[in-house]
C-alpha cells in the first residue's frame, strides 16, 4: 500500500489540530484603461453589470477552491464577501474577498480564488470593447486565527482597509507581571531538563507579557501554596503551572491551588479540557484548574512539551480579556 511518505503530492493532515475561528482578506486590481473604466463603472458594458457579476463570481470562485487547486481541503464556508472598489485616480477597480469560518485550516486559498474568479470575470465583460486589459496586484491581505494569530502582508494595509475589516489580534500582555512554575521531582532533583516551562515562558513572551520568576518545583501541596500566596504579593498577575494535573498519587497541584484561592474559575478549566480533548481524548483525564488569588490568575496546566503549548494556545486569546475582567477595565 502507498504510504504518505511514497506519494508524490499529499493533503496535509489536520486531524490532530484544533477547530479555531479564521478569517482571510485578499485582494487584487483590475486595470481597464481610462475609456472602459468610465464604461464599467457606468455599467453599460455590452455584456451587463459587471460590478454586480464580479460579486457573483468571486462567491462562486471562493466555494470552488478545492475543486479547483487538488491539494486544497474542502471546508464549509460560514462567510464570503466579495467588493468591488473604484479607483478614479488610477482608473482601477480594487477587488477584495474576504472568507471566515471554524475550522482546522485556514480560508486564504479560498479568499485568494475568489479574487481571482471576480477580477476574470470583470476582464471576460470588459474585453468587447476594450482588449487592452491587465489584472494585477493579486495577493493576501491578512489572515487570521489558528496558533498564529495575525499575519498582515508585509505591504500592509491602508487606513480604509484597516477600519472597514478591523482585523484582530491576540489581546497583548504588554508589561504584565508573569510567572511559570513547574511541578515536578524529578526535574526539580536535577534528574531531567525541564521543557514544559519553557515553552510557557516563550508564549507569554510573545504577548508581551514580563516573566521574571521561572521555577522549577517539587510535587507538593505546601510548598506551591505558600509560592502562589508570595507572588500575589509581589504583584504578579497571571501564574502559569505545569504539571502534576494527572491521576498519580503525586499530582496534588490542583489541590494547591484550591487550597489557595479566593475563587475558582470553572469555565477556563473547562474549555481546557474541552479544547484540548480535540487534539486527543486523553485531555479528558486532566484535572487541569484556574483560580483567582488575590489580583492574580493562576493557572494548573498538564506537565507534557506538547500540551503546555497546545493549552498556551488555547488560553492566549483570553487572557489580556481576563485580567481586564479581573481589574473593573473594558474588554470587549
Amino acid at each position: 500500500m502507498t504510504t504518505q511518505r511514497d506519494a508524490a503530492f499529499y493533503m496535509a493532515d489536520i486531524r490532530s489540530k484544533r477547530p479555531t475561528r479564521r478569517r482571510a482578506v485578499a485582494v487584487g486590481e483590475f486595470l481597464p484603461g481610462p475609456e472602459a473604466f468610465a464604461t464599467v463603472i457606468e455599467r453599460r458594458l455590452p455584456k451587463g453589470d459587471a460590478l454586480v457579476m464580479a460579486e457573483i463570481a468571486g462567491l462562486q470562485g471562493a466555494k470552488m477552491a478545492s475543486m479547483l487547486m487538488p491539494l486544497c481541503h474542502p471546508i464549509s464556508l460560514e462567510l464570503v464577501r466579495v467588493r468591488c472598489v473604484p479607483v478614479p485616480e488610477r482608473h482601477a477597480i480594487r477587488v477584495y474577498c474576504e472568507c471566515a469560518l471554524e475550522a482546522r485550516t485556514g480560508v486564504e486559498m479560498e479568499a485568494l480564488a475568489g479574487v481571482n474568479a471576480a477580477l476574470l470575470t470583470l476582464y471576460d465583460l470588459t474585453k468587447p470593447v476594450e482588449p487592452a486589459l491587465a489584472i494585477s496586484g493579486i495577493r493576501l491581505l491578512f489572515k487570521e486565527g489558528g496558533k498564529k494569530g495575525l499575519w498582515v502582508h508585509p505591504d500592509g494595509m491602508d487606513e480604509d482597509e484597516r477600519g472597514h475589516y478591523q482585523p484582530r489580534d491576540l489581546a497583548r500582555l504588554d508589561g504584565v507581571p508573569c510567572a511559570v512554575i513547574t511541578l515536578s521531582d524529578r526535574a526539580s532533583a536535577g534528574e531531567y531538563e525541564d521543557r514544559s516551562g519553557p515553552v510557557l515562558v516563550a508564549g507569554l513572551r510573545k504577548l508581551g507579557a514580563d516573566v521574571d520568576d521561572i521555577e522549577v518545583l517539587p510535587d507538593g501541596i505546601d510548598p506551591l501554596a505558600e509560592r502562589l500566596r508570595t507572588l500575589s504579593q509581589q504583584g504578579v498577575r497571571l501564574c502559569v503551572c505545569t504539571g502534576g494535573t494527572g491521576l498519580g498519587p503525586r499530582d496534588v497541584t490542583p489541590e494547591a491551588l484550591r487550597l489557595v484561592a479566593d475563587r475558582s474559575v470553572h469555565g477556563l478549566a473547562e474549555m481546557i479540557r474541552s479544547e484540548s480533548a480535540k487534539h486527543t481524548p486523553l485531555a479528558w483525564l486532566s484535572r487541569a484548574e484556574v483560580v483567582q488569588l488575590g489580583a492574580m490568575l493562576v493557572f494548573a496546566l498538564p506537565g507534557s512539551p506538547r500540551a503546555a503549548q497546545q493549552c498556551m494556545d488555547i488560553l492566549a486569546p483570553l487572557l489580556g480579556h481576563a485580567l481586564a475582567m479581573l481589574d473593573g477595565r473594558p474588554h470587549a
